[in-house]
């Protein structure tokens, strides 16, 4: 049986998507609270297959929530959504290049009308589960963005596309490590539980104070860096792949659907 978000939460949803729409621009970790968040990647048609592929073949940092058509943009996980403007900062890329960020990309989709969307499950989605266990959100409490960080691992290629794993890091004491694993495990649809605790330079991370998304993180005595798959690959994949075009949100930029996070947990 599927959840349902409450009237309170769908107006949640609906206010934050208007206010971004609007022009407003910062991070969405905490932004209406049980509800789940996304990643977006478009690419022109002719790449759609192979992002598809991409995704189905790295499902744990590229879990496919939704995928919009051609000429589509609005996404049935919120009705009356534009994916186009209800982001709060898009990345612009052509031939694997980051060219600009902007804040409404319709203009992306003039130039590309062609364009295909994919939206990807985000980790934002597990934590609120941790906020309710009362394990603490270092980069909620700091107002900042999630750190995140390219790796070693290499993703499965799928045609043109290739590039390696994104994960997401999370300081987290160390007496609820396996709480952190097993809340973030009962969400499979949306990254699931780490791909790895502990060691930074065992993912290929010589310093983890330089994310190459994100904020710096703050790792305090007694805690211990954990890391997720993260829905920032795609961008790894466009780095290394050099498609003509494509339009991704900006890392920690999500777009918030009104459906309930419960929805993603088995």
């Amino acid at each position: 049986m599927s959840v349902v978000a409450t009237p309170d939460q769908l107006r949640a949803a609906r206010t934050a998507r208007q206010a971004y729409r609007e022009g407003l621009s910062e991070p969405t970790s905490g932004i209406a609270a049980g509800l789940t968040q996304a990643n977006l990647i478009a690419v022109p048609a002719d790449w759609a297959f192979e992002t598809l592929l991409y995704a189905q073949r790295n499902p744990k940092p590229c879990p496919v929530l939704e995928v919009i058509e051609q000429g589509q943009i609005e996404s049935v996980l919120a009705p009356g959504s534009d994916i186009r403007t209800d982001i709060g900062s898009y990345r612009i890329w052509r031939d694997g290049e980051l060219t600009e960020e902007v804040t409404d990309a319709r203009p992306a989709w003039e130039e590309h009308p062609d364009l295909v969307a994919f939206l990807i499950g985000c980790s934002f989605t597990f934590e609120n589960g941790l906020v309710e266990a009362g394990i603490p959100i270092r980069h909620q409490e700091l107002g900042r963005n999630v750190p995140m960080y390219r790796t070693n691992i290499d993703c499965t290629p799928a045609g043109r596309l290739r590039g390696e794993m994104v994960v997401s890091m999370r300081p987290i004491p160390a007496g609820r490590v396996a709480d952190a694993v097993q809340i973030s495990g009962r969400t499979p649809a949306v990254h699931g539980a780490p791909v790895h605790v502990g060691d930074p330079a065992s993912l290929g991370i010589a310093d983890l104070s330089l994310p190459d998304f994100g904020d710096a993180p703050e790792v305090r005595d007694g805690e211990i860096p954990v890391f997720w798959a993260c829905g920032v690959t795609p961008q790894a994949a466009i780095m290394a792949s050099e498609p003509p075009f494509a339009v991704t949100h900006s890392p920690g930029h999500m777009f918030i659907t009104d459906v309930p996070d419960a929805e993603y947990i088995v």
